[in-house]
């Protein structure tokens, strides 16, 4: 089972730019520690660590945005794009927030080229971490939330065709089918083997039929004829079949089993009986497919 990996966004909003600062001061800063004096050193770590706040929360602000405008995992791109078009102005804004919070400190002196450089290339790796941890814990979150959706419609999706297999396959009409098979074997041992063969088509039909979306009027109209042997070896001059105007029809499709639902209900819903048999016809009119019966409802219930 997927599980969605938790994070507290406020515990990363926290405690983020401090484990930043820290890793900054570590690979760009180390040698301030060393080379200035303590107040000096406590008030561009405080003037540090305040704009590493003030950056880290309006970089969030931004893909905050472009993640409601742009949600969920299919978006990830367009929030890219967004995000690189973004990215020169997050670096200008930082540095200038940087700037101007140390001013006040005492620290306003003009940057030499490769001392400005170098202060840039520091904002381009913060602004990209925050990018990273911002946008990048979001992706995952969408990309699990996607795959857990996929999982769980694959497997409905599978357990709609269990159940539509086992719905096909009704054991009261394979029972029903074995008992006249049990009767022809005694009575007519042809009509036991002609039996047998159309019983293994129906079944062969179902279980093949079960994987596709579409069949040919042709190969249901074979699968009727299949079906209704049964049907007929079991109610006998109770029940008709008639198919008129459908051989140009035999390459159109529908889906599989339709025919058989049809009739299975006109037998389920009606009288069968040899005096007044139900009459089941199936044929084109107005390029329509049309199932009809006639109507003689049972007196008890289904």
């Amino acid at each position: 089972m997927n599980r969605i990996i938790p994070f507290s966004d406020t515990k990363l909003r926290i405690f983020g730019p401090i484990v930043l600062f820290l890793i900054g001061n570590l690979f760009f800063r180390l040698n301030w520690y060393f080379e200035l004096f303590t107040a000096d050193l406590l008030r561009s770590n405080a003037a540090g660590l305040t704009a590493g706040y003030i950056c880290w929360e309006s970089t969030r602000f931004v893909i905050r945005f472009l993640q409601k405008r742009y949600p969920g995992f299919d978006n990830t791109r367009t929030r890219f794009v967004w995000l690189l078009i973004a990215f020169p102005f997050f670096v200008f804004y930082a540095v200038n927030v940087r700037s101007l919070i140390r001013a006040p400190l005492g620290f306003v002196r003009p940057l030499a080229l490769p001392q400005y450089i170098y202060t840039v290339g520091i904002q381009i790796f913060y602004n990209c971490v925050y990018i990273i941890i911002n946008e990048g814990l979001y992706v995952l979150r969408e990309w699990q939330k996607s795959h857990t959706a996929k999982e769980a419609l694959k497997k409905a999706s599978l357990q709609t065709q269990l159940d539509s297999l086992k719905n096909q396959i009704n054991p009261h009409f394979l029972f029903n089918s074995l008992n006249a098979l049990t009767a022809l074997i005694a009575e007519s041992p042809a009509k036991a083997e002609i039996f047998v063969d159309e019983i293994s088509s129906v079944y062969r039909y179902l279980l093949r039929n079960n994987e596709q979306e579409l069949a040919t009027i042709r190969d249901e109209l074979g699968f009727i004829e299949s079906y209704f042997h049964l049907l007929k070896t079991r109610y006998g001059e109770g029940i008709q079949l008639r198919l008129e105007g459908l051989t140009e029809y035999a390459v159109y499709q529908l889906p599989p089993l339709t025919l058989q639902v049809l009739v299975e209900n006109a037998v389920k819903h009606n009288a069968i009986l040899p005096d007044s048999p139900l009459l089941i016809s199936i044929f084109i009119e107005n390029n329509q497919l049309i199932v009809q019966n006639n109507i003689q409802r049972k007196k008890v219930k289904v």
